[in-house]
């Protein structure tokens, strides 16, 4: 991604400030070339970059989205060590809160 930052990097600076001298020897629909760049290029090459990384975090999406669905499917299965965070119980059997529920009684009721 950093690619696309550099290329909309170079478009803009480069092309609209940096190398407009040389640019503006050429015309485009009757402008010069560095006067259309600075002008409308930056934001057509932004729109277009935009797109491709529009494009490429939805194949990023789907990727992850076939991988998340594989493990599912794995983890219905009733494969062992499959289990959802959800469903485990903590490693102390819930016996730390219910002390902390107990000390904080205890306070309580000696006050």
């Amino acid at each position: 991604m950093a690619v696309l930052l550099a290329v909309w990097a170079a478009v803009g600076l480069g092309g609209g400030v940096l190398l407009a001298d040389v640019l503006n020897q050429f015309r485009l629909g009757g402008f010069p070339l560095g006067f259309w760049l600075a002008q409308q290029g930056s934001i057509l090459t932004f729109v277009a970059l935009i797109l491709v990384y529009a494009l490429a975090l939805n194949r990023l999406d789907d990727r992850h989205r076939r991988e998340l669905e594989g493990l599912r499917r794995v983890g219905s299965a009733g494969t062992p060590g499959t289990e959802t965070p959800s469903s485990k119980t903590p490693a102390t059997g819930g016996r730390a809160l219910q002390k902390s529920e107990d000390t904080t009684s205890n306070a309580s009721e000696s006050v």
